[in-house]
């Protein structure tokens, strides 16, 4: 009795041990485009990486181009970058304001610009390069991604991205629950096997 016991309480703990091992799936959202004036803004900027690419070396560019106005053509300003594990502003309007809100694996190379003003809004391009070490063949891979931000003197609730919280918030209790369930489900089936086979032992 205390072996099964035993293989009882392993395979449960098996089981948390999976689950809390688990990692997520790394999910390439687009930003959101509407900021608060005063507040910190998160650009995100994901870019999820195939199995051969997780060893890459990863190098990210952030500019910032103006609202485009009439018969002037706007500027793109290079205004943070991220280079051998290195992130750091470029001196320029920006300058004490951009911080490095990216992931470990650079995934996510988002950055946060803080203290949001009026002036902030515009089109923020973000460049990722990857390179790859192949023996001598060393291919890369370019992307580029554009958000155009409009900077708010007060917050504006988005319908659509309180629905999508609450559907979060929902679906994470019932998989959680499920979870629970399908633990307790194993572990009576196995009672009862080894139940059965004790029965017909003796």
């Amino acid at each position: 009795m205390v072996t099964q016991y035993r293989v009882h309480l392993q395979t449960l703990v098996l089981l948390i041990f999976v689950v809390h091992l688990s990692r997520p799936v790394c999910v390439d959202v687009p930003s959101d485009t509407q900021a608060v004036l005063g507040k910190p803004k998160k650009l995100t900027c994901i870019s999820c990486m195939k199995r051969e690419e997780v060893k890459a070396k990863t190098r990210v560019d952030w500019y910032y181009m103006p609202k485009k106005e009439e018969d002037v053509t706007p500027v793109r300003t290079h205004i943070y970058k991220y280079e051998n594990s290195n992130p750091s502003e470029v001196s320029g309007r920006f300058s004490g304001r951009l911080t490095w809100n990216g992931s470990q694996d650079l995934q996510d190379v988002s950055i946060v610009i803080l203290n949001v003003t009026f002036n902030d809004s515009g089109v923020y391009e973000c460049q990722i390069l990857r390179e790859f070490e192949f023996g001598f063949f060393t291919p890369s891979l370019f992307i580029t991604k554009n958000i155009s931000l409009n900077v708010n003197e007060k917050a504006t609730d988005d319908a659509t991205a309180i629905y999508s919280e609450i559907m979060m918030y929902v679906l994470l209790v019932f998989l959680t629950f499920w979870l629970l369930v399908e633990m307790v489900y194993c572990y009576r089936k196995i009672s009862k096997s080894d139940e059965q086979m004790q029965d017909t032992a003796y």
